[in-house]
């Protein structure tokens, strides 16, 4: 039986900013939701000669910061540069930036205004969502298919190494749905009862994947090669497990299966703010994680080790169901989203924020961009 499905689980002159003034968002923050509120908009007083405004999108509890011009004629990409300082403070602050009506209506403007506040963008490595590339920096958000939802999680949180900065623009929203919910990993954390961090704070988390096979990426998608003597390095720099598959079937070595597993911590520390994290793909990778139809398709296919992803506490053992359904319940109840615009742009500090993607209807153009790698220091 083939499933024709791809399993992803899986943005001067100095100008004074006005103080911060709340808008009123009447939505409901569930990444489901289908019929939605009119926005309301709180008027912003802005003095003369203050090129944007600063304030925030309100969805109940939750709060987006937003950076918005108050002219017609500006040039984001000049006002980026110059405020870079201020943007990097408010994003340590709320994890979180709207930057609306900046004017970005292609790749390479989006390309441009992220690395004017960005130190570097980086390559998209040890892949788990399709994407397809659209400059040296920028791709499609996901080419994952429309009808279904992409739970949150914070970017390569599985990786040794992971983006510091992850990017959005949106040139093109859907007809329906298709919001980028988010959500705050340290508030996800904090919901969490003790039990729960302790177990994982000991045990860590244990990833692992399979790749091919029909429901996931192939091990040349995912590593960007076709020599499997790059792929073997690479795990070994990385402290990732790996094993291939059917070497005994007389297979050639480019149709050969790969498995992996790597240990990473399921809690971090965030390196500038000191901030503690739920930071993993605990769910996101996990069976538990697709929807009820997905899953039991998927395991009347293929065996439980052979899925595409699969998480465990990293001694092997199976995350307990209501651990899972405690996480998930954490995130929904963290979980916020904003309708987008044409040519808005969304940066995420990708450890301060998780994120995800709403199922769409109709034409959908978000790209991303991830920049500013963080190089961590974990050892078994």
């Amino acid at each position: 039986m083939f499933i024709k499905l791809v399993i992803t689980h899986k943005l001067v002159i100095t100008h004074k900013l006005v103080t911060p003034i709340a808008l009123t968002m009447n939505e409901k923050a569930t990444t489901g939701l289908k019929k939605r509120r009119r926005t309301r908009a709180t008027p912003v007083k802005v003095a003369q000669g203050q090129l944007v405004k600063h304030h925030y999108l309100t969805m109940g509890h939750h709060r987006l910061s937003v950076f918005q011009p108050t002219v017609s004629r500006f040039d984001g990409l000049e006002w980026s540069q110059t405020n870079r300082p201020i943007i990097e403070q408010q994003l340590l602050k709320d994890g979180a930036i709207l930057f609306r009506d900046f004017q970005i209506d292609s790749v390479s403007k989006f390309e441009n205004l992220v690395q004017s506040f960005s130190s570097e963008l980086i390559r998209y490595g040890e892949k788990s969502s399709p994407r397809t590339q659209l400059s040296q920096g920028v791709y499609t958000s996901t080419d994952h298919p429309a009808d279904q939802p992409i739970l949150l999680h914070n970017e390569q949180s599985y990786t040794l190494n992971w983006p510091m900065k992850i990017c959005f623009c949106c040139l093109q929203p859907a007809a329906e749905m298709g919001r980028t919910p988010i959500a705050d990993s340290r508030k996800i954390f904090q919901r969490l009862d003790a039990q729960i961090i302790e177990a994982f704070q000991t045990k860590q988390i244990m990833y692992m994947r399979n790749y091919g096979a029909g429901l996931g990426l192939s091990w040349q998608t995912v590593f960007s090669t076709d020599d499997r003597a790059v792929v073997e390095n690479h795990c070994r720099q990385s402290d990732i497990e790996f094993e291939w598959l059917g070497n005994d079937t007389g297979k050639a070595p480019a149709s050969q299966r790969l498995r992996t597993r790597q240990i990473r911590p399921a809690i971090r520390q965030h390196p500038q703010t000191g901030e503690t994290l739920w930071f993993n793909h605990a769910l996101f990778f996990n069976i538990v994680g697709l929807e009820a139809s997905v899953r039991e398709m998927m395991l009347q296919t293929v065996a439980a080790d052979e899925l595409a992803f699969n998480t465990f506490y990293g001694d092997g053992t199976a995350i307990e169901p209501e651990v899972l359904a405690a996480i998930k319940a954490a995130y929904d109840q963290e979980t916020f989203a904003f309708d987008w615009q044409a040519g808005d742009v969304l940066l995420l500090d990708n450890m301060l924020t998780c994120h995800g993607r709403e199922p769409f209807v109709g034409p959908r153009q978000v790209l991303v961009a991830m920049a500013d790698l963080f190089l961590s220091n974990f050892s078994r």
